[in-house]
């Protein structure tokens, strides 16, 4: 209901609306509306009253709601249906969970703060409320399951090309899947699936990305290594960049499912900050050095050591520039 009456307001372009006018087209009673503007003003919305005209919107937050994502929305598919949460211990598992009961391609689950968000290797993700853009994408493709690990360069790409629309044009991507900005990581993904040997059931495609986190504000292990787009100068509207990786990320996925892989890999190539890079490549209690060449078909990395050029797959595998110290364990 209160999407109902944001909508209501929205339509009047900051004039004043009745609330017996509201309660007689919306059939809601007039108590109810008062206890729905009440909370939207918890949540930031800002209203003016008055006794013979009854109320006007004046301020709407940078929220992720639906109602805010659709009005700026401008894809076919991806977000035409919103789960939205307050908080949430993580987006990927509310997806998993309506994705399994059915929930068709493109929706998305947004919410204003994860408590449990993730990265790959289980890597914690810092996802406070309102200062970036925490959401996941169910995907239902067509082609094999044996094509599936490369969604991640193509979320990549989507992504990347999003965030250099909305104001940070040197932001590239670090394999296989991190934004970086200046050597600084500004998004996580995580990349989960269902299938069969024959059939993909569902991707969900897990992003995160800074917009309002202050330095100050990382916990302590990523100061120095995460950034935002507050820290690196820019104030973004989060329903705007969410609606640019959007439409980016709709753009990608279509390549790969008409035309297959290779013009995908060949965008993630042109935004690469890790090709023609010496890179560490860490697995385990293992490690080499060598260049970052190039990713072949399936999307691995090939790494030239000077010996022989190596493949590496995603995995449990870290790559870090050849001279960052080796992390302890």
């Amino acid at each position: 209901m209160r999407n109902e009456i944001l909508e209501y307001f929205r339509k009047a372009n900051g004039n004043y609306v009745s609330g017996e006018q509201i309660s007689r087209d919306l059939n809601v009673s007039r108590t109810a509306i008062w206890k729905h503007i009440n909370i939207l003003k918890s949540r930031g919305y800002i209203f003016e009253s008055s006794t013979r005209k009854g109320y006007r919107l004046i301020y709407a937050p940078n929220l992720l709601t639906p109602l805010e994502i659709a009005s700026v929305l401008h894809t076919e598919t991806l977000g035409k249906k919103v789960v939205y949460f307050e908080s949430t211990p993580s987006t990927n598992e509310e997806a998993k969970k309506i994705a399994r009961e059915g929930a068709e391609e493109g929706t998305i689950v947004v919410a204003e703060e994860q408590t449990t968000g993730r990265g790959r290797l289980t890597r914690h993700f810092y996802s406070p409320f309102a200062k970036g853009i925490w959401f996941s994408v169910i995907f239902r493709p067509t082609f094999f399951p044996m094509e599936a690990s490369k969604s991640t360069l193509l979320a990549a790409v989507g992504v990347c090309r999003g965030i250099r629309r909305l104001g940070l044009a040197d932001a590239g991507i670090k394999w296989p899947n991190d934004i970086l900005y200046h050597g600084k990581k500004l998004v996580g993904m995580l990349c989960e699936m269902s299938a069969s040997m024959e059939k993909i059931d569902y991707i969900i495609m897990g992003i995160g990305i800074n917009t309002g986190v202050k330095e100050k504000e990382f916990p302590e292990d990523f100061r120095g290594h995460a950034t935002s787009f507050l820290n690196e100068g820019v104030n973004v509207s989060r329903r705007d960049l969410l609606a640019a990786v959007l439409a980016e990320l709709e753009a990608e996925y279509k390549l790969a499912q008409t035309e297959g892989f290779g013009r995908v890999l060949d965008d993630w190539r042109k935004l690469s900050v890790t090709l023609g890079e010496e890179v560490r490549v860490i697995f385990g209690n293992d490690n080499y050095t060598g260049k970052a060449v190039d990713i072949d078909d399936d999307g691995c990395l090939l790494v030239d050591t000077g010996r022989e050029v190596r493949r590496v797959m995603a995995g449990d595998v870290s790559i870090r520039p050849a001279d960052a110290p080796i992390p302890q364990r």
